[in-house]
């Protein structure tokens, strides 16, 4: 599985930056984002998830990143540049069902995969961020 004695040194996931250094820090999200995005505008089951954003993803590939980085107990840099978010309220007026929550971890799911991370922090990602994907769902 892991390394027992890397295991003792580092804390688990989610405490403290743990999780935002495991991930890269700014410089490593935003390599995760460009690539779950590009997975966004390639895959055919993200079609519909991809025609909900604008046409330019640039200010959605920004959100996303600095987002990520509180969100893993990083620097809050969202909040600082846009504010406070609620993310299924922010999500509200779009129709997001199971096959629509299911397409944006599926491009999540591929950029983690393309990652340099450890196995186990890809997993803890995608079981972490399932929680607001689903909480996005509207319908």
């Amino acid at each position: 599985m892991g390394d027992p004695e890397r295991s003792s040194k580092i804390p688990p996931y989610g405490t403290g930056d743990t999780s935002y250094r495991a991930a890269g820090g700014a410089e490593g999200l935003r390599k995760l984002v460009d690539l779950f995005y590009d997975f966004m505008e390639q895959l055919p089951e993200a079609r519909r998830v991809r025609a909900m954003h604008p046409t330019d993803l640039t200010k959605a590939r920004d959100k996303l990143s600095l987002f990520l980085s509180g969100w893993l107990n990083g620097p809050n840099t969202y909040g600082e540049k846009y504010g406070k978010i609620n993310i299924p309220k922010a999500h509200a007026h779009l129709a997001i069902g199971t096959e629509e929550r299911d397409a944006w971890l599926l491009c999540m799911k591929k950029a983690l995969q393309a990652q340099p991370y450890a196995e186990e922090f890809k997993r803890y990602m995608l079981q972490e961020l399932g929680v607001p994907a689903e909480r996005c769902r509207t319908r």
